[in-house]
């Protein structure tokens, strides 16, 4: 007879609605062994086993590997991980699985608009044009990407936490950034593209009582984000939807603007800094914030490799506006113009976190890493080793009126 709370393979099977084959396979490759072994010797189950199933029977319906759920390096979902370790790295796979079946999504989004075009241009003309029709698929995977960057502020974040777990410069960026901006009381500010509030919310006990600081974002589901992370009383801050390039707000009302990583997304440069221009003050200062050539190199260098059909910005950003060619740009409106570099690097010794950065960037890269992403997961693992050192070349601009 067999005791209570022990289950044969039938009883467990049934249990826990699987058949008695794929038991035999998570215990023949070890996912799941019973836990007792009878007199007799035959195996029988557990309680605690049967947690253990459904364990797996979830992550699997989830998208995870059953080498994702054994993997000893991935403690959240291993099973022999105790529960009270288990809740950070969970969370993370989690979102991470949430972010490749959101990039999923937008991809077969971008495939059924393509099908939709060539269906209606072979009817249209009768003929069929592969090249262009590639050429289409590269320039409108590559536009659709930028686009969805900025519906919300998940891609924002999962590019400031690389920076905020790894940098080796102690005095992160945007304390760097708001000790050289020199942010005095009875200040009034505006920040263009204003993302997910850090900058402030990393600045928090330093920010003067008496000050009145816009966040302003062209993304209604960025701004409406950032205006839930900050406390409802604080009247020191309000939030507006703002397009820079259509920026229409009262001339010489404003002391100080910022424009952090946001300048190059301008359509119409010259406009967009005469608009600026005008609503600072007489003595105001314009703070915008660019990168080099060099920033996050050995990344896109690691793609490339694995792919080098891989392009992590839909353009290069840097030649739009960047460290090189950003005093001259500015020099059309202002005189006085000063470039502060900030010193700093990455050291990556977590693969999740670079994996979880590389997806989230304007570029072509889910087109061909989200069907092999195990296999694009391996790759960066074993290139990573036990660190990735990541070239960082980024600073400000201080212009002042």
């Amino acid at each position: 007879m067999v005791k209570e709370g022990l289950y044969t393979s039938g009883e467990f099977a049934k249990r826990a609605h699987v058949t008695k084959k794929t038991l035999r396979y998570y215990n023949d490759h070890g996912f799941l062994t019973p836990s007792y072994m009878g007199g007799n010797g035959y195996k029988f189950y557990t309680d605690r086993d049967f947690e253990k199933i459904q364990r797996i029977l979830f992550l699997k319906y989830l998208g995870f590997s059953l080498n994702d759920i054994q993997e000893p390096a991935v403690p959240a979902l291993s099973l022999d991980t105790k529960e009270e370790e288990q809740n950070s790295t969970l969370i993370a796979s989690l979102k991470q699985q949430l972010n490749l079946i959101d990039e999923k999504i937008k991809q077969m989004a971008l495939v059924r608009e393509i099908l939709e075009n060539t269906l209606e241009e072979i009817e249209k003309t009768g003929e069929t044009d592969w090249s262009l029709l590639m050429q289409q698929v590269t320039e409108t995977g590559l536009k659709k990407s930028l686009m969805q960057q900025y519906v919300d502020t998940s891609n924002i974040s999962a590019r400031i936490r690389l920076h905020a777990l790894y940098s080796q410069n102690e005095e992160k960026w945007f304390p760097w950034i708001y000790r050289v901006s020199n942010i005095r009381s009875g200040m009034h500010i505006l920040e263009l593209g204003c993302g997910n509030g850090d900058f402030w919310l990393q600045n928090m006990d330093k920010i003067p009582k008496k000050i009145k600081i816009i966040l302003s974002d062209n993304s209604e589901g960025v701004l409406k984000e950032a205006r839930g992370r900050f406390d409802p009383e604080d009247r020191r801050f309000s939030f507006k939807l703002i397009d820079m390039d259509n920026m229409d707000l009262p001339e010489n009302s404003a002391d100080m603007i910022i424009a952090n990583h946001c300048l190059f997304y301008a359509n119409d440069m010259q406009d967009t800094l005469n608009r600026i221009k005008k609503v600072l003050k007489k003595d105001g200062v314009f703070i915008c914030s660019t990168y080099g050539s060099d920033h996050m190199k050995e990344i896109s260098e690691l793609v490339m490799q694995y792919d080098d059909r891989i392009v992590l910005a839909a353009k290069d950003l840097y030649k739009i506006f960047g460290k090189t060619n950003g005093g001259e740009i500015l020099g059309s409106e202002f005189n006085n113009i000063e470039w502060k570099e900030y010193e700093d690097s990455l050291y990556v010794t977590e693969a999740e976190d670079l994996i979880n950065y590389i997806i989230s960037c304007h570029g072509n890269q889910n087109q061909y890493i989200l069907d092999d992403f195990k296999e694009f997961k391996s790759f960066v693992k074993s290139e990573m080793g036990k660190g990735f050192y990541v070239t960082k070349e980024a600073g400000i601009f201080i212009c002042r009126k």
